[in-house]
């Protein structure tokens, strides 16, 4: 496998999308993007309403931006939960869990229906103050370098000068040995989870080679998923490594690979992702794909028997390893990981992740990931 490079800087940009889909399913659409990102704002990141307003809310999909702005959000803190009444008689509701974030309920899910798969933690520690490992020196949050350049293109990052659609929410440049520089936008702490888009990738890329590591996958082989069994399935040749370098081969549809249905429809990777055609021969074209991703998480998700082992399985096994413990990775609604873009991390923890990955895989004397991944 070559080095998997990501770059660990917070940006929110607008984001564009083409869709054919009817007024009906577009308001189910928005009303679900308000439930989903206010319920993870407010419980994830502990942000106020009228934060949410400004950092989630704003800078979105140009086919639901006017409809978002006429929905209200219903914060039930008592049960960590969101209700976003559309269309006078309809609900979109998303519900959160420890550790694990919000989840999107489907299109016409009631309240009695909210009954998610528990996975028990040993510790919740999302709202605890960021202990500052595995750094011996830390420079001090907002804090001056005094490397007059260096601090120079710091204050540049939280202006216009990237450009007018850009705002930067958090810069951090750590050694292995001490973090360097550390500053955030208004409001904003090393405690505030942010959500990645597509940062989560490299995060899901991550967990696969965890379980690459402990001989539970293996890249070179078929991705083994239930879906594509049939003899007469071309889909069965799709390696782990094909969809890992987003060489599946499967139609992809549009420019970006639109994952709608999944991140604001409440709909399933296991109905969405497993579903779509081949189009080339796997390996033979890289084409950027959402649900490549996906499914090499749903390929590690059908190797365990229960859903609650399977949700724990990144957090015991790389996240609570290194430290990563203000980190939500968030699924549909049967617990597929969506880790194409659903997951709230902070600064800290995605330096963390860097540095797993710049010492090879290994963590404290133990490898975790493959030494080559």
């Amino acid at each position: 496998m070559k080095k998997i490079t990501f770059l660990s800087a917070l940006l929110c940009t607008s984001f564009f999308v083409c869709s054919e889909e009817t007024d009906t399913t577009l308001n189910a659409y928005a009303a679900g993007y308000v439930a989903n990102f206010t319920c993870s704002a407010t419980f994830n990141a502990g942000k106020s309403k009228d934060q949410i307003d400004i950092d989630e809310l704003t800078g979105i999909y140009p086919l639901i931006a006017d409809t978002v702005k006429t929905l209200k959000a219903n914060i039930d803190t008592e049960h960590k939960r969101v209700i976003v009444d559309y269309d006078k008689d309809k609900q979109r509701i998303s519900v959160w869990r420890p550790r694990l974030g919000c989840v999107d309920l489907p299109v016409g899910a009631s309240l009695q229906a909210a009954t998610l798969v528990q996975a028990p933690f040993k510790e919740n520690l999302a709202y605890q103050k960021d202990d500052g490992k595995p750094w011996q020196t830390l420079n001090g949050v907002n804090k001056a370098t005094g490397n007059k350049a260096l601090d120079e293109v710091i204050a540049q990052a939280f202006t216009r000068h990237y450009g007018e659609g850009a705002r930067t929410s958090a810069i951090l440049i750590a050694s292995p040995q001490a973090i360097l520089a550390e500053q955030y936008k208004a409001g904003f702490s090393p405690e505030t989870a942010q959500r990645t888009w597509s940062v989560a990738k490299s995060i899901g890329a991550s967990i696969v080679g965890v379980a690459v590591a402990q001989k539970r996958l293996d890249v070179t082989k078929p991705a083994g998923l239930e879906s594509w069994s049939h003899p007469l399935d071309p889909r069965g040749e799709i390696t782990l490594e094909n969809l890992l370098h987003m060489a599946s081969g499967l139609d992809s549809n549009k420019a970006g690979n639109r994952t709608d249905r999944v991140y604001m429809g409440g709909g399933l990777v296991s109905d969405t992702a497993t579903h779509t055609a081949l189009e080339v021969k796997p390996g033979s074209r890289w084409k950027y794909a959402n649900n490549d991703t996906m499914l090499a998480l749903r390929a590690l998700r059908e190797t365990f028997n229960d859903e609650a082992s399977y949700l724990r399985y990144p957090y015991d096994n790389l996240l609570d390893k290194i430290g990563m413990q203000h980190t939500f990775l968030e699924s549909d609604w049967q617990s597929d990981f969506i880790l194409s873009s659903q997951v709230w991390t902070t600064s800290r923890d995605l330096a963390r992740l860097g540095l797993l990955h710049l010492n090879n895989g290994r963590w404290q004397g133990e490898q975790i990931l493959p030494k080559d991944w």
